[in-house]
């Protein structure tokens, strides 16, 4: 490799910490939500249905929480990393 393509490699993996933040977020928010639909096929399989039904408002609103927090972290990097590179 030469010097101009370690710089364009170097540069492209440059993003400001709050957008890594946002994305580690958004990693474990959506490994978060395919862990509970598996436990859902797995509890209604095992005719656990109604326990799981009585427990999806509380998860509803602490996902849709969780979804608010991550939309404005996105948003919040997307502004300030469009203000910084020019």
């Amino acid at each position: 490799m030469n010097c101009l393509e370690q710089k364009t490699m170097k540069t492209e993996q440059e993003h400001i910490f709050l957008f890594r933040l946002a994305t580690r977020f958004l990693k474990y928010f959506l490994l978060f939500l395919s862990g509970l639909a598996i436990t859902y096929v797995i509890s209604s399989s095992f005719g656990l249905a109604n326990f799981t039904l009585i427990l999806l408002p509380l998860i509803g609103q602490v996902f849709e929480r969780f979804a608010i927090i991550l939309l404005c972290l996105f948003a919040g990097a997307m502004i300030i990393e469009s203000l910084i590179k020019k």
